[in-house]
């Protein structure tokens, strides 16, 4: 007797994926995590309890499919397998479905049929209509379910889908982020070897699975310094800009809202010692008290935060810990200056970074400055972190400029130029 038992065996995060209920998954994954892996898998298996229709894996071309998941589908799936033909890329199960290997370069050739699964591996790599016009509509009979898998590729439809997935407004989508490290079966020597011959942005994209492009390359890796020893003179600043505040009790599950930043930086003439960053979404009871606590900390020579509604939603509730405490400190407003904000950020950043003025402290906040930080002025990235350090420029300037008197006085940085 022929033995048809399908042996599956998951690494954790494949189990993730596998258990999660939402009809549409979308997975940004770093290389030789296994991604194809469970593609077969959920292939093979979602074509065994299909009474109709056609299960669909599709790749940027249709020679990508075959050299990506044939052998997969083979070697996975033989106990379930009837027969295969390679000329038209297509396997048969032995309840009669049929799994078909295709190429988005040909998109007519997946034109009218009933989807019941579809895979679509580096969707990165494909037009975007070809989901949006021929396979969506494709699984809408059988409300059919789908999986978008690939390695990040910059900021694009694929990262735009990921987003959609991660925000959770719609419940048949769901996003997922795995790196590299994620797959235990990966030799770590293996992946720290590949880190010490690839550029840093060529590893975070490749193996990190990081969303991030070579934008406008308004700031250069090369720039960055970082220090754990902080330098023994100067003056403490802190540079807030504030998020929206949502109301008690209507927590979003969006998490790519904007932040609330508050920048905490050393300044001498020798330039800025970025201490910390703290940033998160909080309500604006919290926020006040994150403020307070951080001046209490530091005890800045300055604190300033940005103009607008946020600003004076928050200052009563900070107002209202000064008091309870006996611990006051002046607020000054921060401007845009009548600037752009891209203009404003990179004449107050640009300068300093190239010519080695701001040094880093080392904190978990690093990622997702730096993140921002390569990635500014792309519109789909937040830009919350680096805009805070932008204003401490406004701060350190506004207390430099008292000390001089002359009438005809006109500050100018030489740093940022102006």
């Amino acid at each position: 007797m022929v033995d048809r038992t399908l042996d599956i065996s998951l690494l954790p995060w494949q189990q993730e994926v596998w258990n999660h209920e939402a009809r549409f998954k979308v997975v940004a994954a770093g290389r030789r995590t296994g991604k194809s892996r469970l593609a077969a898998y959920l292939l093979i298996v979602n074509a065994l309890q299909a009474d109709k229709g056609h299960v669909f894996y599709v790749a940027p071309t249709q020679g990508q499919a075959r050299d990506i998941m044939w052998q997969t589908l083979l070697e996975v799936g033989h106990p379930v397998i009837e027969g295969s033909h390679i000329n038209n890329l297509q396997i048969k199960l032995i309840n009669g479905a049929m799994i078909s290997l295709k190429g988005a370069d040909r998109p007519e050739t997946m034109r009218g049929v009933s989807l019941k699964y579809l895979v679509m591996d580096e969707y990165a790599d494909m037009k975007p209509e070809v989901w949006e016009q021929i396979l969506r509509p494709a699984l809408a009979d059988q409300k059919g379910q789908a999986l978008f898998i690939g390695t990040p590729m910059g900021r694009n439809h694929f990262y735009e889908l990921y987003l959609y997935g991660e925000k959770g407004d719609d419940s048949t989508f769901a996003s997922f982020h795995f790196t590299s490290f994620d797959n235990p079966i990966l030799d770590l020597a293996e992946i720290e070897a590949a880190k010490k011959s690839m550029s840093s942005f060529a590893f975070r994209q490749e193996f990190m699975a990081s969303f991030e492009a070579l934008g406008g390359e308004l700031f250069k890796e090369e720039w960055v310094k970082f220090s754990e020893d902080p330098p023994e003179v100067g003056d403490y600043y802190i540079a807030i800009d504030l998020a929206g505040f949502e109301d008690e009790g209507k927590k979003t599950k969006n998490k790519r809202l904007d932040n609330t930043s508050i920048s905490v930086v050393k300044v001498n003439e020798d330039g800025w010692y970025v201490e910390e960053i703290i940033y998160g979404r909080w309500d604006v009871k919290e926020t006040a008290k994150k403020i307070f606590d951080a001046v209490k900390k530091y005890e800045p020579v300055a604190t300033g935060i940005e103009k607008g509604i946020a600003k004076q939603a928050v200052m009563p509730y900070l107002s209202d810990i000064m008091r309870r405490t006996q611990t006051f400190f002046r607020v000054d407003e921060l401007t845009h200056g009548n600037k752009k904000k891209t203009d404003r950020i990179v004449w107050s950043l640009q300068g300093r970074f190239e010519n080695g003025y701001v040094t880093l402290n080392k904190g978990q906040w690093n990622m997702e400055f730096l993140d921002q930080l390569f990635q500014f002025p792309n519109p789909l990235v937040h830009d919350d972190l680096v805009d805070s350090l932008s204003y401490i420029e406004q701060l350190a300037k506004v207390s430099y400029v008292s000390d001089f008197e002359e009438d005809d006085f006109e500050m100018l940085d030489a740093v940022a130029g102006y």
